[in-house]
């Protein structure tokens, strides 16, 4: 979702919540820490040089329990990083602590943010010689890689 996207969605809201995509909600009355860009410059398997640009929102549980943001707070949250920041409408990733710090993209159901699961995944394909439909999502402690000796990727 796009920074325009939650903009526009906000002001339809009596209340602002956010739930992982297992339906567990987070607390109510969680607190918005930090609004601001994230830039990334890297080089993928390929030895392609890139980079990505979000708009990162943190989502904090202070177990301040009299707290709850409301659309329009958030709205001059939003607004007030806009002029200090010069945030640009680009993708919205969201931080939130569970077990560690997770990143999630975010995506809306009609009711409420959703926090969507982000997948890692090869930008350089070709140079991993993987085609586009056989990639798959291995655990942290699988000893498979996508890259062999040789094969130019890594």
């Amino acid at each position: 979702m796009k920074l325009s996207k939650i903009k526009e969605i906000l002001p339809t809201l009596n209340n602002v919540e956010f739930q992982l995509e297992n339906g567990k909600f987070v607390p109510e009355h969680f607190h918005v820490t930090e609004i601001g860009v994230i830039t990334k410059h890297f080089i993928d398997c390929g030895g392609n040089t890139r980079r990505e640009k979000v708009v990162n929102f943190q989502l904090w549980n202070a177990n301040d329990f009299e707290h709850r943001l409301k659309p329009t707070k958030l709205l001059d949250i939003i607004s007030l990083c806009e002029n200090k920041l010069g945030i640009e409408d680009s993708e919205i990733e969201v931080e939130y602590q569970s077990e560690t710090i997770g990143k999630y993209d975010l995506d809306f159901n009609g009711n409420n943010f959703v926090l969507k699961n982000k997948q890692t995944a090869c930008l350089a394909n070709e140079a991993c010689g993987i085609p586009e439909g056989n990639q798959t999502v291995e655990s942290s402690d699988s000893n498979n890689t996508c890259c062999t000796p040789k094969s130019g990727c890594c």
